[in-house]
């Protein structure tokens, strides 16, 4: 067997699609455009790439885009005060405060500071609350993202067997609840699952965040079941030259490939439906701002 691949660059793109023709309708309609503000603290190389990469696609579905940039050394009070006005501003319909924070910065503090119908990451405590609870909250970017991919593939997911490898709060934890939502039967594992092979061999569906590089080989897959692969990982290459590195994920790419009926890749699989699932969830908080109707296939 040779899994499909799950293009996730693809995807991606046929969502960031949706999200312009929704920012169009609501611009033509209602004279109405989403805002999206980013706040950067510090310099790290990583989260600046991010950043101009989001600033960009926003700009391009149409919305409004914001960006404040803070220098390292900058006080707990002067970032919360960014962010209260932001809150207060009624043109910005989305927040993202770009992790991780320089250490002397209480990131939950930070975060829970934010209006939770502004949190487009879905970090705030009050949307983990309701996304536990099963009731209308905003959604953390990466897992709506996994959750919209299966969807696509598989269309219902009504009573899959599913197993998450991994329980941090940003993807393990919200996408069992998104899984559970979809009335998948879940298990959540971890690096201290025992016999975590035998957990994952039973899976329909197996999503792998838990931040080990090919860490789940082939011989745990189910035949035919999908795998969804969180995990960005960069390992040393010294066959491209010196210095040279390669991204991989928390599977075994081409072993769980022959086993596996679907499979996303590591490049061009789950992270590229980060940034569009931040856009539409961007233009979610804007429709429910405004009392209008939410964007069919874009939300939870």
């Amino acid at each position: 067997m040779t899994a499909t691949t799950i293009d996730g660059k693809a995807f991606a793109a046929q969502v960031r699609g949706k999200v312009a023709e929704h920012v169009t309708r609501l611009k033509a309609d209602h004279g109405i455009t989403p805002g999206l503000a980013v706040v950067l603290v510090g310099e790290d190389p990583a989260s600046q790439v991010y950043v101009r990469s989001k600033g960009k696609m926003t700009v391009e579905a149409g919305m409004k885009s914001v960006e404040h940039r803070l220098d390292a050394d900058t006080s707990e009070a002067d970032l919360l005060a960014v962010v209260d006005q932001l809150n207060n501003d009624p043109e910005i319909h989305g927040i993202l405060v770009q992790l991780p924070l320089p250490g002397h910065l209480n990131e939950d503090l930070v975060i829970n500071s934010i209006n939770p119908e502004k949190d487009v990451d879905g970090f705030h405590i009050s949307n983990v609350g309701l996304l536990g609870t099963g009731q209308k909250s905003m959604v953390p970017c990466t897992p709506l993202g996994c959750l919209m991919m299966l969807r696509a593939h598989h269309g219902s997911l009504s009573g899959m067997d599913a197993v998450v490898i991994g329980r941090s709060n940003i993807v393990g934890k919200p996408m069992a609840q998104l899984l559970l939502g979809d009335s998948c039967t879940v298990t959540i594992a971890h690096s201290r699952t025992k016999d975590l092979a035998d957990v994952v061999q039973r899976a329909d569906i197996v999503v792998a965040a838990v931040g080990r590089p090919e860490m789940v080989p082939g011989d745990w897959i189910k035949p035919g079941a999908t795998v969804i692969d969180v995990g960005i990982n960069r390992l040393d290459a010294p066959e491209r030259g010196e210095g040279k590195t390669r991204l991989v994920g928390d599977v075994h790419y081409e072993s769980c490939a022959e086993v596996a009926g679907a499979i996303t890749p590591v490049p061009g699989g789950v992270g590229p439906m980060t940034i569009a699932c931040l856009l539409a969830n961007t233009v979610t908080a804007c429709c429910r701002a405004n009392g209008l109707a939410e964007p069919e296939g874009l939300t939870a």
